[in-house]
């Protein structure tokens, strides 16, 4: 059966896992760097050494435990990337209160379900945030806060909601502000906060992500410190990092990206966090790249595709960078190449995973050649397993065959919070983690990622994969970014239509990019629709939505019938 005949690979590591909880390695690495920058939020002009870090999580963690929190209650964060969002993250874990991440992008609707579905017991929020005004939000969803003391709310709508905390000094009704919840730490001693800290183990649970569920309502991922701990080591590790690092996060840290990867990969090695906004502006990444002589920065390929793009880009200092993380949804070859040269970060990897693993299971290698760095996502993750199985019947596939990625180990999460049915249907009774997304494994254990299962296009009885015709398009000199989709035809099942962002000052049609493909790629590969773009539909995290492509799609170019028609 030879050595790696069947697409199976298990990452093995010299280092071993942390069993120890986010709390109490906390507490370790600021003893250890006492005087490093733990946290550096530019644009509320805010830094704090690991050792004033820690004073304040302390404070806060305090503060909740005076306020009556107890383990296993729930608390909704609902921010952009402010420093409060860090500060809230350390002390719920510390006393075992599990955080539930809210993206700041939801509506009223999304907001609702979340803090439902989860139980939330008190969330924290923004004041605004782009063109949500939170504040008014959770008035409109519960009316009764307006006349009721602050952590004494009684809400129809969400019977388990007391205390909203607004992180502003501005006074609202029925809601405390970020102070008046900091200056009631005194009635907890540091004493009772480490009795308290002594009680979480590292396998309870203290995250709950909601996915963006495509279809349907969201579901809510449930991580323990050991599931997110290690992640963030792991990945922050691969990396090379120690305490002289300082990394740049433009990412939401909502989302596993930025309290994961970003927050605890930089506490697990005593480095520095740098926000450089409240979202994402490429100039400001940039300022804050230079000013803060930053060592690494992350970001979904979009992010860096803005930054490269951006007008001033060439005006900035990027000699001390070294490395990063590109991850979120595919990397085109050709960005990479530019991150690697033009942002001097020859170092820069690709990393994939999804939030149910805590996220990350593959990442690329700083010292792998260069078409292993740009054309995969890497080899295993230390002390995962990974194996790819044909979605019809679940039996492993060989060496360089398309099926579906199974993920096994420490990072597969508890659960869907209060989703029995949902969490039987995505982890297997084995343990596999079952993650909807075509891979290819070759010889040596490097995997790409082909798409999703549900994204395969079949034209007449042809399966076609739209990253490859996507990678094609991005040589096109005139294309910044490209996305591929199938729909609905009559004749031959699907069709092929590409959604196309032209580089800035550039004009092209249809027929051009057509006689682009002809004899470079198989016939049946060429889009047949082509439709020019600035932007298109995604999630905060950078996850293009192409099922809002393609129902716009659809209706404008009157598919409507053909989109009725049974396929077998």
């Amino acid at each position: 059966m030879g050595d790696r005949a069947w697409s199976y690979v298990s990452g093995t590591s010299e280092k071993p896992l942390l069993g120890i909880t986010i709390g109490d390695l906390f507490d370790q690495i600021v003893s250890q760097y006492p005087d490093n920058e733990a946290l550096v939020s530019r644009h509320q002009n805010i830094r704090y050494t690991y050792r004033q870090f820690q004073q304040v999580v302390n404070q806060c963690a305090r503060s909740l435990m005076h306020l009556g929190f107890k383990k296993g209650e729930r608390l909704g964060i609902w921010a952009p990337n402010v420093a409060e969002w860090a500060i809230v993250q350390y002390a719920t874990s510390k006393i075992g209160v599990i955080l539930v991440n809210i993206n700041p992008s939801y509506r009223l609707h999304e907001l609702e379900y979340a803090l439902r579905q989860s139980g939330c017991k008190a969330i924290a929020i923004a004041p605004q945030f782009k063109s949500s005004n939170y504040t008014q939000m959770l008035y409109d969803i519960c009316p009764e806060l307006k006349e009721s003391k602050p952590g004494e709310l009684k809400s129809a709508a969400l019977p388990a909601l007391r205390t909203v905390i607004r992180l502003s000094e501005e006074r609202m009704p029925g809601m405390f502000t970020w102070n008046d919840v900091l200056s009631v730490a005194e009635n907890v001693s540091e004493a009772e906060l480490a009795v308290r800290q002594r009680d979480q183990e590292f396998d309870d649970p203290i995250n709950i992500q909601y996915t963006s569920g495509t279809t349907g309502f969201p579901k809510g991922a449930t991580l323990s410190h050991h599931n997110i701990l290690n992640n963030g080591y792991f990945t922050a590790e691969l990396m090379n990092f120690t305490d002289k690092d300082r990394l740049v996060i433009p990412v939401p840290l909502y989302h596993c990206f930025g309290m994961v990867m970003g927050n605890l990969g930089c506490l697990t090695h005593g480095a520095t966090a740098i926000y450089p906004n409240d979202g994402f502006d490429p100039k400001m990444v940039l300022e804050a790249i230079q000013a803060e002589k930053a060592t690494a920065v992350y970001g979904v390929p979009t992010m860096f595709i803005a930054e490269l793009d951006h007008p001033d880009f060439s005006k900035y200092d990027f000699s001390t960078l070294r490395t990063g993380l590109m991850a979120g949804s595919p990397c085109p070859i050709e960005v990479m190449k530019k991150v690697n040269t033009l942002m001097h970060m020859p170092e820069a990897e690709i990393a994939y995973g999804m939030t149910e693993t805590s996220p990350v299971s593959f990442q690329t290698r700083t010292d792998a050649p260069l078409n292993k760095r740009v054309s995969t996502v890497g080899l295993i993750h230390p002390h995962l397993e990974v194996k790819i199985v044909d979605p019809t019947d679940g039996k492993i596939v060989a060496v360089g065959e398309k099926g579906e990625l199974c993920t096994r180990g420490y990072s597969v999460m508890l659960g869907y919070w209060n989703n029995e049915e949902a969490t039987k249907n995505s982890i297997d009774t084995a343990g596999w983690m079952h993650t909807g997304d075509l891979a290819v494994m070759d010889d040596e254990g490097y995997v790409n990622i082909v798409g999703r299962i549900k994204d395969m296009i079949i034209r007449g009885g042809e399966n076609v994969y739209p990253r490859e015709i996507e990678e094609f398009l991005y040589t096109h000199p005139k294309v910044s970014d490209v996305q591929v989709i199938g729909l609905p035809d009559p004749k031959y099942g699907e069709e092929i239509m590409a959604w196309v962002k032209l580089r800035e000052g550039e004009t092209a049609t249809s027929e051009e990019l057509r006689a682009y493909c002809k004899d470079k790629i198989a016939h049946y590969k060429v889009p047949r629709y082509f439709k020019f773009v600035e932007a298109f539909p995604m999630t905060v995290t950078g996850k293009i939505q192409k099922y809002l492509m393609r129902q716009e799609s659809i209706k404008e170019l009157g598919l409507e019938t053909a989109a009725t028609i049974k396929m077998a």
